[in-house]
């Protein structure tokens, strides 16, 4: 079965976005967003996001199923509908995407849109899946893609209730173990909920926890060794003010 993934944006008026676009910038991907080449939308908006699109790009190359025609993963944009997230963009559209904010419905953001979620919708077929990585709680994504693929259009379950940063560290490790998680009908899923659960943190190994013991318990009595020295210590004048 066909399955593509639609990417949210990132933020391309933020202090990231300033710091890549920045005529002294140097560092590797601004050097390549000024080439002639350009760099791919999904590492660029990677690098202005942090860990929540990485995640998304993670786990939408390891599990997209495109069709014959198209990509399977591709980038909603503020300007130019939907994207491939490997397609090359250079400073001129990075620029020209943080000029509309895409929460005011500006048509220079929703007519592109709706254009491209109906060739996608016919790209993917009746029996295909179009699944989107990002937030359903309002409607400036889900209402353009909801209208045109009804129940095509499917959400992980397991975002309801998360902010950004614990989505975006669910789904590197989903990419990483290869575990794919479960969709539901954008329709059916409650746009709010309640918090889950924090995700899980690696356990430490014992010698590592009896190091860390025994690194405060030195601490402590070299604390206590050197208490006596300060206690003892001349107390130094205030000089009067002149």
């Amino acid at each position: 079965m066909t399955r593509v993934f639609v990417l949210s944006p990132a933020h391309c008026g933020g202090e990231r976005a300033r710091l890549v676009l920045a005529d002294g910038a140097r560092f590797d991907l601004a050097r390549r967003l000024r080439a002639a080449s350009g760099a791919p939308l999904g590492e660029v908006f990677a690098f202005l996001s942090g860990l929540y699109f990485r995640g998304k790009l993670a786990y939408a190359r390891q599990f997209a199923r495109p069709p014959a025609r198209g990509a399977g993963v591709y980038v909603i944009t503020p300007t130019e509908g939907l994207r491939p997230a490997d397609e090359p963009v250079g400073v001129a559209r990075l620029r020209g995407f943080a000029e509309v904010d895409i929460a005011t419905g500006d048509p220079r953001y929703r007519e592109p849109l709706e254009r491209d979620v109906r060739r996608l919708a016919r790209l993917v077929g009746a029996g295909g899946e179009v699944v989107l990585l990002g937030s359903i709680a309002t409607g400036k994504y889900v209402d353009p893609l909801l209208a045109v693929l009804g129940e095509r259009l499917r959400f992980p379950v397991d975002f309801v209730g998360r902010g950004d940063m614990s989505r975006g560290g669910l789904l590197l490790r989903s990419a990483r173990a290869g575990t794919e998680l479960v969709y539901a009908r954008v329709r059916d899923v409650a746009r709010r909920g309640p918090r889950p659960p924090r995700l899980a943190t690696p356990l430490r190994t014992s010698t590592s926890m009896a190091g860390a013991r025994a690194g405060r318990s030195g601490g402590r009595r070299d604390a206590r060794r050197r208490a006596p020295d300060r206690a003892r210590s001349p107390q130094v004048p205030t000089p009067p003010h002149e």
